[in-house]
C-alpha cells in the first residue's frame, strides 16, 4: 500500500545507518519527504542520497546534527522549514548504550547516554512543537528499547536512560492531547536488531558476527533477530494517519521476549 504518508514532512536523527537509514528509507518509500540529521554528516548525507535515488531528487536533505545541543536543534527546525516546507514527523532515533554495572559505570559515560537518549528528545520536541503544530495532524515517535521496560544488571545507564524515554513519551502526548494539537507522541520498544551495533558488540566480545547471532536468537521467543525495517515498518505505522487513536503507547517489537 503506497503512499501511507504521503506529503507528511519528516525529521529522522541518527540517520546515518542502522535503523535511522531504514526510518528514513522506509518513510521515503511511503511518500514522504525527509531530513537525516546525524553528528555524521557524511553517513547522513549517503543516506539522502540513497533515498533521492530511488524517490527522485529533493525527497530528501541532510544536516550536521548534535541531539544534544539545543542551538542545533533550532538549526535542524529552521532546516526542516527551509527545505521540507515544515514538518509533522519527528522521529527521535539518536541514541547509544555504554558498559558497566552500578558499580562500574563511568558517571561521564552516564551522562553522555542520557544526553543523547533523553536530553535529545525534551531538546527535539521543545523546538519542534511549533512549527508541528503550524502543519499539523502530526506524530512523534520515540525511539525507547525493550531495555527501558525490562532490567540487566550490566546496563544501569541504558535501561535508565530508555525507561526515561518510555514516560517522557507519555508526558509529551498528554499534553498534546490537553493542548489539543493533533500531534501524537509513542514510544517504540525494539529488542535485538541486526545493525552495525552488533557489529561492534560482536568484536568487543571477540565473538563471529553470526555466533553472536545465534546467541541473541535464542534469548527470543520467536528464535531470530530483527531486521531494521521491522522497526521501520512500525515507524511508518505511527507517522501515518493509520495510527491517529494512538498515542501514548508503547509499541513492543521484541520477538515476544516481554511476554515471559
Amino acid at each position: 500500500m503506497a503512499g501511507r504518508v504521503a506529503g507528511k514532512l519528516a525529521l529522522v536523527t541518527g540517520a546515518a545507518q542502522g535503523l535511522g537509514r531504514a526510518h528514513s528509507m522506509r518513510l521515503a518509500e511511503e511518500g514522504a519527504r525527509v531530513l537525516c540529521t546525524d553528528v555524521n554528516l557524511a553517513g547522513a548525507a549517503e543516506t539522502a542520497k540513497l533515498i533521492n535515488e530511488a524517490q527522485g531528487a529533493d525527497t530528501a536533505f541532510a544536516i550536521a546534527h548534535d541531539v544534544t545541543d539545543p542551538i542545533q536543534w533550532e538549526t535542524a527546525v529552521d532546516a526542516a522549514r527551509e527545505q521540507l516546507g515544515g514538518l509533522n514527523v519527528l522521529v527521535n532515533n539518536a541514541g547509544i548504550g555504554v558498559p558497566g554495572n552500578i558499580e562500574d559505570c563511568d558517571f561521564g559515560d552516564w551522562q553522555r547516554c542520557f544526553a543523547i537518549n533523553v536530553d535529545s528528545i525534551f531538546h527535539g520536541c521543545q523546538k519542534a512543537l511549533p512549527l508541528m503544530r503550524e502543519h499539523a495532524p502530526g506524530s512523534i515517535v520515540n525511539i525507547s528499547s525493550i531495555a527501558g521496560l525490562i532490567a540487566s544488571d550490566t546496563m544501569p545507564a541504558y535501561n535508565a536512560s530508555k525507561a526515561a524515554v518510555w514516560m517522557l513519551s507519555k508526558s509529551i502526548a498528554l499534553h498534546c492531547a490537553k493542548k489539543n494539537m493533533q500531534i501524537r507522541c509513542n514510544s517504540i520498544h525494539p529488542t535485538f536488531v541486526d545493525t552495525p551495533i552488533l557489529d561492534g558488540t560482536a568484536k568487543a566480545a571477540s565473538l563471529d558476527k553470526e555466533v553472536l547471532m545465534d546467541k541473541l536468537a535464542r534469548q527470543i521467543p520467536l528464535k531470530f533477530v530483527g531486521e531494521p525495517n521491522d522497526i521501520a515498518n512500525a515507524v511508518v505505522y505511527l507517522a501515518s494517519d493509520e495510527s491517529r487513536f494512538m498515542t501514548g503507547a508503547e509499541l513492543k517489537l521484541d520477538g515476544g521476549i516481554s511476554a515471559m
